[in-house]
């Protein structure tokens, strides 16, 4: 009789599945020399929907031709052929592609997330490393409200990336000295201020409705000056049940767009909040606590597939990392969360990624070469720390993507800007030998 860990009802072609009907998990797996990746695969997809460690009567093979998950690719790394290939090998490592019937959770994301990396992520050496999504589970998900197009639209700004600062200190501050710095950065050329992911909800200190009053009234007095609007992402962070009282909070003070820490509070909890109808201003998601889930090589899941679910659950910018700053990202890493969050996602509106963690204007040229003029440069201490002050500080930040945005090197522009020349002289200049079409 054939062993049903090598059934066509857990084994199965790419070819011979409709995708549309699955959510396709990719995984890094480690295994023992002696063990035997088809069953291993096949252990884990009956593990993650119809089945355990020992046989089930009730599960039977019309069970599992329904629901159980199929295992439609297996790729061991190096690719062994010969069994005395084997020899001294103390790990094996294998990609394995398992797809979910999407009918086994439909609209429901904990669900999913409970399926495609549930128990098994307690295993040794397996990391979830993509999820494809097929069309009969995405299309019940909005997405992001505004996207890229709308928070263009509500700044009226299309021809320059965005630029953000998050207040500093990060907690700690009344709402008088919050606005006071934010002022200054607002009337500098910041497009979208944020709280900081360590101030968020009512604190004793710092009240939500005190901060937007302030800060929306600090929007409208930096616009008389400098001509355009800012954003500001007041962070509602907070247990679940007070996150919609919190965003309304921001929306009836007159507030233009929230923020919250998603990793913390859950992708859920985002995704109610994007697709609540009252909610009607845009949404910031900060991922701080998602290194760990991501960190290690070979335990979590990436973190593009992260900020692709991020994306799916509806923010309109999210916060990352650059990998010119205080964060020791790999550079394809960033562009794969690049491509996640604004790729071709069905009719999903793109989320516009917002890079921070040490930017200053000599590395505006490096971001925009990689990303495009569609982000948002995220600079905190290199607006707060500027020895001019923290107007001077957005201003050389202007100036340096004025200048990339016109092909001039920073040090031919600094000489006639005092701002951006302070900026240099403290952080130092750009690469200027790197070369790039901005405008794409």
């Amino acid at each position: 009789m054939r062993n049903a860990f090598y059934s066509e009802e857990l084994n199965r072609m790419y070819e011979g599945l409709n995708l549309n009907e699955y959510v396709v998990g990719t995984y890094l797996v480690g295994a023992e020399p002696e063990e035997d990746p088809i069953i291993k695969a096949a252990s884990i997809a009956i593990e993650q929907t119809t089945g355990s460690w020992a046989d089930i009567p009730e599960e039977t093979p019309e069970l599992r031709e329904k629901y159980a998950a199929k295992t439609i690719g297996i790729y061991e790394v190096p690719d062994y052929e010969n069994v005395m290939n084997l020899k001294g090998v103390e790990t094996r490592w294998f990609i394995l592609r398992i797809a979910y019937p999407a009918a086994l959770f439909d609209n429901n994301l904990p669900l999913m997330m409970a399926s495609v990396v549930g128990n098994i992520a307690a295993l040794p050496n397996l990391k979830l490393i993509d999820i494809e999504f097929g069309s009969e589970f995405a299309k019940d998900f909005q997405g992001p409200k505004f996207g890229t197009e709308g928070i263009r639209k509500r700044l009226n700004i299309y021809n320059r990336p965005l630029l953000n600062n998050m207040i500093k200190p990060c907690t700690g501050y009344t709402p008088e000295v919050g606005t006071k710095l934010f002022y200054e950065a607002a009337v500098g050329g910041v497009d979208v201020i944020k709280d900081d992911e360590l101030i968020s909800g009512d604190r004793a200190f710092n009240r939500i409705e005190d901060r937007v009053k302030l800060n929306m009234a600090a929007v409208d007095k930096a616009k008389a000056i400098k001509g355009e609007d800012t954003l500001y992402a007041c962070n509602i962070t907070d247990e679940i049940q007070n996150l919609k009282q919190n965003a309304m909070k921001v929306v009836e003070n007159g507030g233009n767009c929230i923020m919250v820490d998603v990793v913390s509070t859950g992708l859920s909890a985002l995704r109610a909040l994007a697709e609540d109808p009252e909610i009607t201003v845009p949404i910031l998601a900060h991922a701080c606590g998602g290194g760990a889930l991501f960190t290690s090589q070979y335990q979590g899941m990436s973190s593009h597939v992260l900020n692709k679910l991020i994306r799916l659950c509806g923010a309109d910018i999210v916060v990352n990392s650059s990998p010119y700053g205080k964060f020791d990202i790999l550079h394809s890493k960033y562009m794969a969360i690049t491509k996640a969050l604004t790729g071709k996602f069905y009719d999903i509106k793109p989320s516009m990624p917002l890079y921070g963690g040490g930017v200053i204007p000599a590395v505006v040229k490096r971001i925009l070469t990689d990303a495009g003029l569609d982000c948002i440069l995220g600079v905190g201490a290199g607006i707060h720390a500027h020895p001019m002050g923290p107007q001077a500080g957005a201003i050389a930040m202007r100036q340096a993507i004025d200048a990339v945005l016109e092909g001039k090197a920073l040090s031919n522009v600094a000489a006639e800007k005092p701002e951006l020349k302070a900026a240099i002289e403290v952080w130092g200049d750009a690469d200027d030998d790197l070369s790039g079409n901005y405008l794409i």
